[in-house]
């Protein structure tokens, strides 16, 4: 890469100024690719482990083989790609609302995800992950009331956090009644949050789903020398 900095795309959308930069870090000695929606950081690939955990967690409390899966949010693309390494995935619906993401995948920007948009097994869906899971039709608009085994969320910081007013009804009990309407019998919904576990999202969670366990992933941040840590809920219709 030429310089220590460029960025690679930005766009304006409906949750404002979208960009993704990569850059070089001379203190970790690797390439850092960052995605920011106005002035705040989404996601970096510094850290993926949480991310990577979501679907392993998530598809861990699975059994059987044909798994059919949803991930809301394709970001970087660590959940997704993680999801294809399961052999057991026969499907994976990515639902991702800004185009802009998806095409940078389709143009193989990410060398950690190579593969993962050219996989059989994957099919972009753009649209609002939120209004599809309240909706009667569901995540895939081809065939409506689908069913999935596993819907992995990661899209706003935590259930308090959220990147639009529009997102907060579905961490609600009745958001979420509606969300698990489109999972199989014995299907699981699985979230990552930035923040430490929520005991009222857990009251909400508990409402819905028959087992509901917040995951505490810690990881070691290459900027601060410390630890930090992000939860993963993992919830059981």
């Amino acid at each position: 890469m030429g310089g220590r900095f460029q960025e690679l795309a930005w766009r304006k959308t409906p949750l404002g100024e979208i960009s993704l930069r990569r850059r070089w870090d001379p203190a970790l000695d690797t390439e850092v690719y960052e995605v920011k929606l106005d002035d705040e950081f989404l996601m970096s690939s510094l850290f993926p482990v949480a991310e990577i955990e979501l679907a392993r967690l998530g598809l861990g409390a699975l059994a059987g083989a044909d798994l059919d899966v949803v991930v809301g949010g394709l970001g970087l693309g660590f959940t997704a790609s993680t999801v294809l390494a399961d052999p057991r995935v026969r499907a994976m619906l990515v639902v991702e609302a800004i185009e802009d993401v998806v095409e940078w995948h389709r143009q193989g920007l990410f060398p950690f995800c190579a593969g993962m948009a050219d996989d059989p097994r994957t099919r972009f869906v753009e649209t609002d992950f939120f209004a599809a899971a309240a909706s009667e039709t569901g995540f895939d608009p081809t065939a409506p009331g689908r069913l999935f085994h596993a819907v992995l969320l990661d899209i706003d910081h935590s259930p308090r956090h959220v990147l639009s007013p529009e997102h907060a009804s579905c961490y609600t009990p009745a958001g979420l009644r509606r969300l698990a309407r489109h999972l199989h019998p014995d299907g699981v919904f699985a979230m990552w949050s930035d923040d430490p576990p929520d005991a009222r999202f857990g009251e909400a969670l508990a409402e819905v789903f028959a087992t509901w366990q917040a995951h505490v992933v810690r990881f070691p941040n290459p900027l601060t020398g410390g630890e930090s840590a992000n939860t993963v809920y993992l919830a059981r219709t």
